[in-house]
């Protein structure tokens, strides 16, 4: 790695309790707030291609079957990119690390609104999906770095949300702008945006707390419950990873709830214009309730299993599958013209969404092995995941396009074999989760 991204190096242990405290709170308040809305915005630079979807097919600029291609390419590329920068993040300078990578993506997102090509959308959207990878690793270190273990799922299920603040700022505030601009603004505006947000969150992120001269978290909060910090080498303890069956099961069980979570990221406001009537600006609106929904089910899912269910996730994430995939089956069989339940379904598929990302995405996998390598534990999990959704974007784009009649001389499309396909990755991606249902943690 680069040294200039590395951690530093551990400063003298501070004397003053008074002042442990005092820099512990001023700096896990900046984290987490920079946390959730920097990569609330790493969003807005990778779903650009959601909203514009129809507008680049009708303008002929872009295929169905070769959008599929492009959003694959990104995804593929993020799944590698999640496992490797996972590994990089865990001695890895975090405010370094992630607000340079957004500032690279957000360059990216201006020259994919510049351009024409296919070759070229395919090859930008790639390196995208590169520095993309940089923003959820680095995050979850950063939360397991400043936040002990009883306060690890509050917090992470918070910070989770932070991918619905960046949804919602793309399907309403982006929409808005292809609407109003043109697609190339979809991406011009997000990638300018995230310019700025990259340069500031420079300087409000931050390294371990150890590089300050504060102790481990777990002995500043005095919280022993996952047991005391293990002090094994880090490449020692990532062949334990490795060895896990359980983070291999946690791996499948995530892919396929990223198989029906990006196929809604990516199809379902082209479903809504396609199938459903709606124009661009009506279809972003119900979009809209799968981000609002989502931040509500993930904030509330840490909670929910660290107060409720004394920090055990399992019957927490049975229920969020349920209602996932109830979300899903709804937005499908409603017919045409039922805005209002169209609304519903879409706000039960988002809460429940939010609450799996929590738990399968991450914080489960994170309980159950060593902290000091939970950068290479959400990366693997990670990996496991965009390979799923970047699956789904090719096989979804496929299975639509060889759907399409013509029409009166216009494309029509049936999204009914999508449906089954996305319906079916729910279904069993809950089945999974049950198989690690008596995984215990690890500090």
């Amino acid at each position: 790695m680069i040294r200039f991204f590395k951690t530093g190096e551990d400063k003298p242990l501070l004397n003053d309790e008074d002042e442990i405290k005092r820099i512990y709170k001023k700096k896990r308040w900046s984290i987490i707030v920079s946390l959730i809305l920097g990569y609330g915005f790493f969003y807005t630079c990778r779903l650009g291609l959601s909203v514009a979807k129809k507008p680049i097919l009708d303008a002929g600029v872009l295929t169905i079957s070769e959008m599929g291609i492009i959003g694959s390419g990104l995804l593929y590329v993020y799944a590698i990119g999640k496992f490797t920068n996972g590994i990089f993040s865990d001695r890895a300078n975090i405010k370094r690390f992630m607000s340079i990578a957004l500032i690279f993506s957000a360059v990216i997102n201006i020259l994919f609104g510049l351009t024409s090509l296919f070759i070229v959308f395919v090859i930008l959207w790639g390196l995208n999906g590169w520095f993309q990878s940089i923003g959820s690793a680095p995050s979850v270190v950063s939360i397991c770095q400043w936040y002990s273990n009883r306060e690890r799922g509050t917090v992470y299920g918070i910070w989770a949300g932070a991918h619905n603040i960046g949804e919602g700022l793309t399907f309403v505030g982006t929409a808005f702008l292809v609407s109003e601009f043109g697609w190339r603004a979809g991406f011009l505006g997000p990638g300018i945006i995230c310019i700025f947000v990259g340069l500031v969150l420079y300087q409000t992120l931050g390294d371990r707390p150890q590089t300050y001269g504060l102790p481990h978290v777990a002995d500043f909060k005095k919280d022993y419950s996952a047991g005391k910090p293990i002090q094994e080498s880090v490449a020692k303890l990532r062949k334990q990873v490795l060895r896990n069956p359980f983070v291999w099961v946690l791996g499948l069980s995530s892919a396929l709830m990223y198989v029906v979570r990006y196929a809604i990221n990516n199809w379902a406001i082209l479903f809504l214009q396609e199938s459903k009537h709606y124009e661009l600006v009506e279809a972003s609106f119900v979009m809209g309730a799968y981000p609002i929904m989502g931040f509500i089910g993930a904030s509330f899912s840490g909670f929910l299993s660290d107060k409720l269910f004394n920090s055990r996730r399992n019957i927490p994430t049975l229920i969020y599958g349920i209602i996932q995939t109830s979300g899903v089956i709804l937005l499908f069989i409603v017919p045409p013209g039922n805005k209002w339940l169209d609304l519903a379904a879409m706000g039960l598929f988002g809460f429940g969404v939010g609450g799996l990302i929590v738990f399968l995405a991450g914080l489960i996998a994170v309980d159950i092995t060593p902290k000091a390598t939970a950068g290479t534990v959400k990366g693997l999990i990670g990996m496991f995941s965009y390979i799923g959704a970047a699956t789904q974007d090719w096989v979804s784009g496929f299975l639509i396009d060889n759907s399409k009649v013509m029409v009166d001389g216009a494309a029509v499309y049936n999204f009914k074999n999508a449906f089954v396909f996305w319906i079916g990755a729910s279904i069993l991606s809950m089945l999974l989760a049950l198989s690690v249902w008596n995984a215990k943690p690890k500090e």
